[in-house]
Parts: structure tokens; C-alpha cells; sequence
């Protein structure tokens, strides 16, 4: 499970629109907004620098943060969306929802593999294909996992893991109500490629001999 919240700072931002975002920027500051919590959207300004580390340390959208603003009471808010330059994909605007430790959310949460060195399908040169590398679980806002964990373990070419396999964090569920596929492991390209020419050769023979018969006399009365 998650530790302990970490601290984001931001300034309050004074001006509202594209005058006062475009200020920011030059200030070498990204603009946002705080909304959320029965309180008035907040318009705010973070630190170019100290964002830009966070979104590099990656799981910015699914960490829960405490917001520090002077003047204002620290409140725990969690991203919904980070906007970027479609040129430079820079951070151009931050969206925050204010939260309490019991609010409940929905966030996607990354898939870890396990169990490689036990999976008799990977040892045979099969190829492991994640079909779902993140999975949208609905959590509290107090208790976001960091991860869950996937076993291939005993798992052979052609078998599927499914989210039923997986053991979710207490007090997690996953959005999507049916057994869905996180994984499958396929046979090698090589492999996979030898199996589809000796189908096509067994098709071959199960010819029923009345056909091939029947093709030899339209050639004799030709």
C-alpha cells in the first residue's frame, strides 16, 4: 500500500485566464486548479522544476498528495489530468480534486509480473503478451496501492491469466465486473508459424477421396 503522503507545493494564483496562465509560464511556474470538497475551485501555480521531478518519478496520476498552499489549509487532493504542449510535451495545466482519507476512487494501478523463473511456457521460448499492463481499480483515497502482482508461475504456451487470478489489495475491486484477460503466453513466432503449415498439411490429407476422384474424371473428360 502506499506510505506516507507526499507534499506537493503550489502558490496561489491571484489572476484567472489566459493572461494570467501565460504570465505563470513565464514565471517559470505551470498553473492549476484545486476544485472539489463542497469548497470553490482553487486557482493555483506550481513550481515548473518540482513538477516536472514528479511526473518523472512516474504514478503522478494515482498518488494521493498533500497540498501545501501559504494561506490555506493543507488539504489531500490527487491529480485527474496534467495538460501538455502538443509540441514539446511540456505540463501546460494541472487539474486537482480535493479528497478525504475514506473517498473513494478510481484510479489505474500497474501490473508487476512474478514468477518467470517457474513458468514452464516462458522456459519453452513462449512469449509472455501483457494485454493489460495498468488495471482500473476503485480504492479509498487513503490506501492506493503501488501495484498488483501478476504469477505466470506453472503457466504453459497457450494459457491466459485472468484478473480472478490475481489477489487484489483489501478494500480494492477492479471497475470491470467480468473475468477479464491481463496476460496470455503464445508460442514463438517460429513456432506458432511450423504449427499453422502442419494444420494446413493434415487439411490436405482429410481430403475426401470422392473430391479428389471426382476432380480426376473432369479431367479425363477434358
Amino acid at each position: 500500500m502506499a506510505g506516507e503522503t507526499p507534499d506537493i507545493i503550489a502558490y496561489e494564483r491571484t489572476g484567472t485566464g489566459k493572461g494570467a496562465a501565460r504570465q505563470a509560464r513565464r514565471d517559470n511556474l505551470v498553473p492549476g486548479i484545486v476544485y472539489g470538497g463542497e469548497k470553490d475551485p482553487l486557482p493555483i501555480n506550481l513550481p515548473y522544476n518540482a513538477l516536472i521531478k514528479k511526473l518523472k518519478a512516474g504514478r503522478f496520476l494515482a498518488t494521493l498528495f498533500n497540498l501545501k498552499v501559504e494561506g490555506q489549509e493543507d488539504v489531500r487532493v490527487i491529480c485527474r489530468s496534467v495538460q501538455r504542449d502538443v509540441v514539446k510535451d511540456l505540463p501546460t495545466h494541472v487539474d486537482f480534486m480535493r479528497l478525504r482519507r475514506n473517498s473513494r476512487v478510481s484510479l489505474y494501478i500497474p501490473v508487476e509480473v512474478v514468477g518467470e523463473d517457474e513458468c514452464p511456457g516462458l522456459k519453452a521460448g513462449g512469449v509472455l503478451t501483457m494485454v493489460r499492463s495498468e488495471v482500473e481499480l476503485r480504492c479509498t483515497a487513503g490506501d492506493i496501492p503501488e501495484k498488483i502482482v501478476m504469477s505466470v508461475a506453472g503457466k504453459e504456451i497457450g494459457d491466459s491469466i485472468h484478473i480472478s487470478e490475481v489477489e487484489l489489495p483489501e478494500g480494492t475491486r477492479a471497475t470491470i465486473d467480468r473475468d477479464f484477460v491481463l496476460a496470455n503466453i503464445s508460442a514463438p513466432s517460429g513456432l506458432a508459424s511450423q504449427a499453422a503449415e502442419d494444420e494446413d498439411e493434415v487439411a490436405a490429407d482429410e481430403v475426401p477421396a470422392t473430391e479428389v476422384d471426382a476432380e480426376a474424371g473432369d479431367d479425363a473428360e477434358s
